[in-house]
């Protein structure tokens, strides 16, 4: 049961070409307008849109129908690099994020190295794009920089430096021991305005890691429309790429739903996730639980397919693994609905392409996957869920009956504040 990356970047290449634009073979982009501070605070999805379409078009993509959060990123098409640069072409770097709020740019997220998208690099090659990038964010904020160290017991996993002005905040950070000399996982620096809105720009500010939610507030997340449908409408977007990566990414998504800053980088790097490879319901679960109570949330298994393909609760203890009852859809289709209604969103892994959904945007047919379910409704029997795949894949149905035989795990990471 695995994820087939290379059928996703097959697909996004096919899609650009049926949408009138043919991937392109040779782009660049510099992307110094989005951390020319603090006149990048007031552009607009519209002027983002129409500056890097000047450029080239295809140099990003929207993550949200609502272009709320864009991305350019080195991989975007299978075929391609798109060479990225920031700070006056100094630093090469991997992927940018842009989110807007209220109209205008709130935060900028900057994969400057991931091991999942770029090849291994030197302590030194590190050491010179992490103080290029010290360098100019000093400079555009007119601020020292402070040591930002990790610690465990708070749930910071990562260390690096913070800035704070009139003009904004920046956070350059690392996974622990990279400047030291340790694997090299991740760099990434986040910018943000000063008045910044969300759960990014809110762990930016914070001395903890982990969670700051509580299970108490997570039910005001829900909606309830006309139609019957009860579901999680505000869970943030991720485009997993074209890595195999959809347990990280979708990870990413439940985490910054509760606040945790921690990215599908960061994320794979915890959980030893392999971007080459796809991920089986034992190791996804297995990875889950490696990293649950480090950010401060614990990993509830709904139930995993057993050695005879039904579904069984599980229990986990020093590592171990222990198959206990039945999980029939009846069981199945209730905690679906007790979680949700707790506003608290779930890890589904399954199998693709045996079951019909609407609407059928599936971009990998076959092969092992995680999704997030975020609702249901009883009414017509049809669970709601989100691919972390994009614009496009925020809402999608199933029948009921077809997620409890398509899935081979499900699971829940619920903060531990109550």
């Amino acid at each position: 049961m695995w994820i087939g990356h290379k059928t996703l970047g097959l697909f996004l290449a096919l899609a650009m070409a049926q949408g009138g634009v043919a991937e392109p073979s040779e782009l660049s982009a510099k992307v110094d307008l989005l951390a020319t501070i603090p006149n990048n605070w007031e552009l607009t999805p519209e002027a983002f849109e129409k500056h890097f379409n000047a450029e080239n078009k295809g140099l990003f993509r929207w993550l949200t129908k609502d272009r709320t959060r864009a991305k350019l990123s080195r991989t975007l098409y299978s075929n391609t690099d798109i060479q990225l640069t920031i700070f006056e072409e100094n630093v090469p770097i991997e992927e940018v994020i842009a989110d807007f709020s209220g109209g205008k740019l709130n935060l900028v997220t900057v994969s400057i190295y991931n091991r999942g998208d770029g090849a291994a690099i030197t302590l030194q090659d590190f050491k010179t794009r992490q103080m290029a990038v010290g360098k100019a964010i000093s400079s555009r904020l007119g601020a020292r920089a402070s040591a930002r160290r990790a610690n465990r017991q708070q749930g910071l996993l990562t260390e690096g430096f913070s800035w704070e002005s009139p003009s904004g905040m920046a956070v350059l950070e690392s996974n622990e021991g990279a400047a030291s000399g340790e694997k090299i996982e991740f760099l990434r620096l986040r910018l943000a305005r000063p008045n910044a809105t969300g759960s990014l720009a809110a762990a930016m500010k914070s001395s903890r890691g982990g969670t700051s939610t509580r299970v108490s507030e997570l039910p005001a997340n829900l909606t309830r429309d006309g139609d019957g449908n009860v579901f999680i409408a505000n869970l943030p977007m991720v485009d997993q790429g074209n890595k195999g990566y959809c347990l990280p990414a979708s990870t990413q998504r439940v985490f910054e739903y509760y606040g945790i800053s921690a990215d599908m980088h960061q994320i794979a790097q915890v959980g030893e996730s392999d971007p080459t490879k796809g991920t089986s319901s034992m190791t996804m679960s297995k990875e889950l639980d490696k990293i649950d109570f480090l950010f401060k949330t614990r990993l509830s298994i709904i139930g995993m397919s057993s050695g005879d393909g039904n579904l069984s609760e599980v229990k986990i203890e020093k590592g171990e693994y222990y198959v206990g009852k039945s999980v029939d859809e009846r069981k199945f289709q209730k905690s679906i609905q007790s979680l949700i209604d707790e506003g608290i969103p779930l890890l589904w892994s399954l199998e693709l392409g045996k079951y019909p959904e609407e609407p059928n945007l599936n971009p990998q047919t076959s092969g092992g996957h995680m999704r997030i379910i975020i609702g249901y409704n009883s009414k017509t029997e049809r669970i709601i869920f989100t691919d972390s795949w994009g614009a496009g894949h925020e809402f999608k149905t199933m029948k009921a009956g077809d997620v409890y035989l398509a899935t081979k795990g499900l699971f829940a990471l619920k903060p531990t504040l109550r």
